[in-house]
């Protein structure tokens, strides 16, 4: 099996095994998808490209507000959550969730995937 493989497994692993998970991709800080499990409607690029963006400038935030290095990345809208951390050197870990999503569960298992990201990257 590919590492790409391998990491399309651990990020459906995640979405199916976590209530109100909707998506879930492996994103580099340049802004390209390396792995995702992502509804059709959704477009890989417009993600990536506003994923890098999010997180330069919550790097930035981060240093310039002394709040030090960047953990997570957390924006909750009408509809759900968008939470990013950062999943390895130069990786981040995006989901998208619902609403009713139950955020220390969904923190708990990117945490859990993180860590089986960094064993495959």
């Amino acid at each position: 099996m590919s590492r790409i493989d391998e990491l399309n497994r651990v990020l459906r692993s995640l979405q199916t095994g976590t209530p109100d998970l909707e998506a879930a991709a492996l994103i580099s800080e340049d802004g390209l998808v390396i792995a995702s499990v992502l509804p059709q409607q959704v477009e890989e690029i417009r993600v990536a490209g506003m994923s890098a963006t999010l997180l330069s400038l919550g790097t930035r935030a981060g240093a310039e507000l002394s709040r030090g290095g960047l953990k997570q990345v957390i924006i909750r809208g009408e509809k759900g959550y968008i939470v990013m951390i950062n999943a390895s050197a130069g990786t981040l870990l995006l989901v998208l969730s619902t609403q009713e999503a139950k955020l220390g569960l969904i923190f708990l298992e990117m945490e859990r995937a993180v860590a089986e990201i960094r064993k495959i990257l």
